[in-house]
């Protein structure tokens, strides 16, 4: 019989002002380098001032994974993120985390994305389940095709789907689909652990095997369920700080019950506190007793703007009760019916979302364009805008200054001119 998890687990939990809760959150998810926990993330991750690769994976490691996605209006959101954590992020840095140091690599969490390699051992299992059972999004592979990219990869190495030119095209089933059946073929391979993606150019991936990339003689010890839900755990409440059942199993349903009977056994032995947030209702939070010791003092006023994939902000509902911010991804709404714009980006100045923007990056033209402003929360007061304004807009040059690093474009604008 599954635990109910809906069933309090101390009626004298500790007490957050909302206030007090937005604080552990941003402390936890580090905002970025640069704001009033700079000394700590210092601390916390060596070299994240400077950056480089070390920086880079410490990043990875301490937010538990950093989501991937294809939406390039903008810089990809995985380099948007460490951006926002490291202020001399570059590029090169992640790919040589990936496919030199080997200390990051790719799979599913909620979404697709980087995750630390010494974690590797927590996806084994799920691996192995997908070698077995298939994957849902994939049974159309056949095995004929899954054969062909193995013995491929295993005779020449690495490969793109680029690299394999004798496929019999197919017509696609959804408009991401490709032609060529190799494509899910090695999709397939690499959900089941056969493969690894080595290389990332843009959204073009390449595969090699998964025990030549890493150099393994013998593959590791695949975690134990019990060693899984541990490590959802301490996932959570290293990059969350504050967490609930819905926070630390995001979008993962089938481990609730798990992780509530390990979090009523921690609690139990005092090594949880439950945790009443101002505003939160029947949702139970929980903290360790050091997290609610530690200083809880307001953000210095930065400004960030963030993806809205950012792991600060990617849970709305928990969005929404710690900023009072309902954001809106409306890429895939109709032009008509959009409010903030194709691929609006949270503006966090200290501790409040002051404004959503609707950004887009003319690569050709070496320019950032601002499509729509949209104030909200503490921005929407009509006093403060104009400090708040001038604020941001040399944030944007700063931000237009990241998207354009590393192509041709033409320098932009003086710190502080906006692109309209």
């Amino acid at each position: 019989m599954l635990l109910d998890i809906s069933r309090p687990l101390r009626t004298n939990p500790a007490r957050l002002s909302g206030d007090d809760a937005l604080r552990e959150a941003i402390f936890h998810h580090q905002a970025c380098g640069e704001t009033y926990l700079a000394s700590r993330a210092a601390a916390r991750w060596p070299g994240a001032v400077r950056g480089g690769t070390a920086a880079t994976a410490a990043a990875v490691e301490h937010l538990g994974y950093v989501q991937i996605d294809t939406i390039n209006v903008i810089e990809r959101c995985h380099h948007h993120i460490l951006w926002n954590r490291i202020p001399a992020y570059s590029r090169t840095d992640l790919r040589q985390a990936q496919s030199v140091d080997k200390s990051v690599f790719e799979y599913w969490t909620h979404a697709l994305a980087y995750v630390p390699a010494r974690d590797l051992r927590f996806f084994l299992p799920a691996m192995k389940r997908h070698r077995r059972e298939g994957h849902k999004w994939l049974a159309s592979v056949k095995p004929a095709d899954l054969r062909k990219v193995m013995r491929l990869i295993r005779r020449d190495g690495a490969l793109s789907i680029r690299d394999i030119e004798d496929d019999v095209l197919v017509d696609k089933h959804h408009p991401w689909a490709s032609r060529k059946p190799s494509k899910a073929a090695l999709q397939l391979a690499f959900y089941g652990g056969l493969l690894t993606i080595s290389e990332r150019n843009g959204m073009l991936k390449t595969y090699e095997l998964m025990e030549r990339h890493f150099g393994w003689s013998k593959p590791p010890k695949p975690a134990s369920p019990r060693e899984i839900t541990e490590y959802l755990l301490g996932r959570a409440l290293r990059a969350q700080g504050v967490v609930s059942l819905g926070s630390i199993c995001h979008l993962d349903a089938p481990n609730k019950p798990a992780v509530h009977r390990l979090v009523t056994d921690r609690v139990r032995r005092g090594e949880l506190v439950p945790v009443a947030i101002e505003g939160g209702g029947k949702e139970e939070y929980w903290a360790l007793p050091e997290t609610l010791e530690g200083d809880s003092r307001p953000a210095a006023e930065f400004v960030h703007i963030l993806s809205p994939f950012d792991p600060l902000i990617i849970q709305r509902k928990r969005t929404h009760l710690f900023f009072d911010y309902e954001h809106r991804f409306e890429a895939y709404v109709p032009k008509e019916k959009r409010r903030f714009g194709y691929f609006a980006l949270p503006v966090l100045v200290g501790e409040d979302i002051v404004a959503a923007l609707d950004l887009k990056t003319d690569r050709k033209r070496g320019k950032l364009l601002l499509q729509k402003w949209n104030w909200v929360g503490a921005g929407a007061a009509k006093g403060a805008r104009r400090g708040l304004r001038k604020r941001i807009e040399q944030e944007l040059h700063r931000f237009e200054r990241f998207q354009l690093a590393g192509t041709d474009a033409p320098p932009g604008p003086p710190p502080g001119q906006a692109r309209k």
